[in-house]
């Protein structure tokens, strides 16, 4: 069977690569500690999967519309409206099963073969694989550790060309946990809007912050025409097998994202978003006190990369990735993650799985017990020692 050329264009996600050898691993007697995959270990809110039950209880089993049920898509409108302070209407908010499908929605409906979008590197890589999927080029502006991997707002206004129908921003990033000061998003959405180029602001880890306030991009004058907000219930709810996203954007999108959705999956599972009404309008001390879990993994995790020779690593404000630098070990990220899971049984990702420059890097998740973020720390400390020789 010869498949479309577009199919090579396609790339993956590494943790789920890295996670089939540590499972691998495991079959064979070894002991892993999975600090690969990017999601939450709590277990989604009682009083959340109670409402699904009862979804499924009182018949939301059928069809929905595309776009979502309109009972959720209102109380996410008002729920972006007060956390983002902005007006927000519910004809500008499309459902879908999982927050992947804005991205690959919105980047299918504005690029093209010839069109340029702009994404940070490192980065999430669905953002490269799906921009170079739809025959657009890609555009990488970088994010470096002397900025708290910020980007250069100069650099990124040197990027831009007439050819240019996207800008994707996403803070709290991932794989840092770095976050974009307000200054530079301000001047991001200068560019924005003296350009006239849409901005995709992936914004999945928004509750996920340790310290000050989260800035949405979305709230500048004269952003409301060109500001996508990408979000959704997997991290801040722990809800990432119930695959429940939205986004946010001006209604003219919304229109031609919808209609993806009607072609691609018809519709996001009923009883789902019945679950999710439950997440937004329910108690939040679910959030909170992983919030708090996730604080003290982070001070241990960190504070401990840092007191490993070879290896330094910057305090993320947000999301649960430590991103630590490992150039001082002699060996490529590749080399060092290879070595953590083969001999150290620790999974984890190599920085450059997210782009070139994340090349010197090793993403690790911390959404683990803290005993095994211990066990990993000593595991981590041994391979460290064997590269530095």
């Amino acid at each position: 069977m010869q498949v479309a050329e577009r199919m090579s264009r396609l790339g993956t996600e590494t943790a789920f690569e890295v996670l089939v050898k540590a499972r691998a691993l495991e079959a064979q007697g070894r002991d892993v500690v999975h600090l690969e995959i990017g999601e939450p270990d709590f277990d989604t809110p009682p009083h959340v999967i109670a409402a699904g039950k009862q979804a499924l209880d009182e018949g939301y089993t059928h069809y929905g519309p595309s776009a979502g049920l309109p009972e959720l898509r209102e109380a996410i409108a008002a729920d972006v409206a007060r956390s983002r302070g902005i007006d927000v209407r519910m004809s500008q908010v499309v459902v879908t099963p999982g927050a992947k499908p804005i991205m690959f929605f919105v980047i299918m409906a504005l690029a093209q073969a010839g069109d340029e979008v702009i994404y940070p590197d490192p980065g999430f890589p669905i953002y490269e694989s799906v921009i170079r999927f739809v025959g657009a080029t890609p555009v990488p502006v970088p994010l470096r550790e002397a900025r708290g991997f910020s980007l250069d707002v100069d650099e990124l206004k040197s990027l831009v060309s007439p050819r240019t129908r996207l800008i994707i921003i996403n803070s709290p990033h991932n794989p840092t946990g770095g976050m974009l000061p307000e200054a530079d998003l301000r001047a991001i959405a200068d560019v924005a809007m003296q350009h006239g180029i849409p901005v995709l602001t992936d914004e999945i880890y928004s509750q996920m912050l340790y310290e000050g306030t989260f800035h949405s991009i979305s709230t500048y004058d004269g952003m409301a025409d060109l500001a996508i907000i990408l979000d959704g219930f997997s991290k801040t709810y722990a809800m990432t097998g119930w695959r429940l996203g939205y986004g946010v954007m001006p209604e003219p999108l919304a229109d031609h994202v919808t209609r993806l959705m009607t072609n691609c999956n018809s519709c996001t599972a009923s009883f789902t978003q019945r679950a999710g009404l439950a997440a937004l309008q329910g108690p939040q001390d679910a959030v909170g006190e992983m919030m708090s879990e996730f604080r003290r993994r982070r001070d241990l995790f960190v504070a401990g990369l840092n007191d490993i020779d070879g290896v330094r690593c910057a305090v993320p404000g947000g999301a649960f990735y430590a991103f630590p630098n490992i150039t001082g070990l002699g060996h490529t990220s590749k080399e060092v993650a290879d070595l953590l899971l083969q001999e150290g049984g620790v999974a984890a990702l190599a920085g450059d799985d997210f782009g070139p420059s994340g090349a010197g890097y090793v993403r690790f998740s911390y959404a683990n017990s803290l005993d095994n973020l211990r066990k990993a720390l000593g595991r981590i400390a041994d391979c460290a020692a064997k590269l530095r020789g």
